[in-house]
């Protein structure tokens, strides 16, 4: 099921302009491997992460190699392991269900199911789902296929020009079509005195009926995006940028006050999305959350059983082979909450996790009490070191 007119493929020479961050279409990110080999989208989110990366202004979607090669270096790339380690597709720098994305998004799935793959695949987009796309998605029946449909509320179109209901739209056929896949109200990014008077957040809460489950956060807001706010006079949201999303205390203890029924609501709502992702599939978190137990205070009896489950601190010998073939600079810490780790970046730390199905921090970057690893903006910074 190739697509019929499949995306022209950039030159070496166009390839050589983009920043180096682009043309690798494979990063391990927190939700797994993520695959990125077509790049270009015309939404104008005006707090993409493709300001990060020098790209917003490519609007017209071009591939960096094709399905089947990308697909082949994803099964091949050293730290996949099949049946564990999840995948994204087109997550970084387009939408996946563009008209002319979607055929290779279609694609990509397809090649992957074909392999006999069990492994979770997410899929996020804010674009239009039509009922012929759930079709295809019903037909895979070995991978595990999550589409996380973004939705905001934001009514300032200067900010966010997509306007939502797009996205209500795609989520109610989703959802009134799923079979195999599941999919997951991704309501993001929730942003203070732009989209969360009680008004915007009974209408997500509205919204999320039409989701096997909800999952909330705020904004990466880095000094890209914050440069493009100033040039374009548009409000900043924050006085200052950040490494992780930013989602003020205020602000969650606001989102979670209207969801009232918690924790074993019919619109179960989770704070990370791996958390969303195994709830609607009736797996334990892959990411080893049962362990931030401050996370699980909202989440469904259902879940916090089947992770209390499956979670168990690592053995020590175990973490020390990992981490010594990884490269780790010292002796990793073990707690009851984490492994924590120094001189593994981001892939090693999360290839780890996901293998252990345990929650592996960066010691030169502390997780604080409560905070759930965002930003310290809006949480009291002297917070415990967790």
């Amino acid at each position: 099921m190739a697509p019929e007119t499949p995306l022209s493929i950039l030159t070496q020479a166009e390839q050589e302009l983009l920043s180096p961050d682009l043309t690798n279409p494979i990063e391990y990110r927190k939700s797994g491997l993520s695959l990125n080999h077509i790049i270009g989208c015309p939404l104008d989110c005006s707090y993409c992460v493709r300001h990060i990366f020098n790209n917003y202004e490519m609007k017209a979607p071009r591939a960096l190699l094709t399905d089947e090669e990308a697909v082949e270096r994803l099964v091949n790339h050293q730290y996949f392991q099949n049946s564990i380690t999840p995948i994204q597709i087109f997550n970084r720098a387009t939408d996946p269900f563009l008209p002319s994305v979607k055929p290779h998004t279609l694609r990509v799935l397809e090649l992957l199911n074909k392999r006999g793959l069990t492994n979770h695949v997410l899929v996020i987009t804010r674009w239009k789902v039509e009922p012929d796309d759930c079709v295809i998605l019903n037909s895979f029946e070995n991978i595990r296929v999550t589409v996380l449909v973004t939705y905001s509320g934001i009514d300032n179109d200067k900010i966010e020009p997509v306007d939502s209901s797009i996205a209500v739209s795609s989520l109610r056929t989703l959802f009134e079509h799923s079979r195999r896949y599941r999919c997951i109200l991704y309501w993001r990014p929730i942003v203070p005195g732009l989209n969360d008077t009680p008004e915007h957040i009974e209408r997500a809460k509205q919204v999320a009926n039409f989701a096997h489950a909800t999952v909330f956060t705020g904004l990466f807001y880095r000094d890209e995006i914050a440069d493009y706010y100033r040039t374009n006079g548009l409000p900043e949201p924050y006085d200052t940028v950040a490494r992780r999303k930013i989602l003020p205390e205020e602000l969650e203890n606001k989102i979670l006050a209207h969801f009232d029924d918690l924790p074993d609501s019919n619109t179960p709502l989770f704070r990370k999305t791996s958390c969303a992702v195994s709830y609607a599939h009736e797996l334990p978190d892959y990411n080893g959350h049962y362990g931030i137990r401050e996370l699980c205070d909202i989440c469904p009896t259902s879940q916090l059983k089947r992770c209390a489950a499956d979670w168990k601190v690592p053995d020590a010998k175990v973490i020390a082979e990992l981490t010594n073939k990884l490269g780790a600079t010292s002796e990793a810490k073990i707690t009851d909450r984490a492994v924590v780790v120094s001189g593994l970046d981001e892939s090693r730390r999360y290839y780890m996790q996901h293998s252990l199905g345990y929650q592996i921090h960066d010691a030169a970057k502390p997780h604080r009490f409560r905070q759930h690893g965002r930003a310290a903006i809006g949480w009291d910074e002297e917070g415990e070191e967790k």
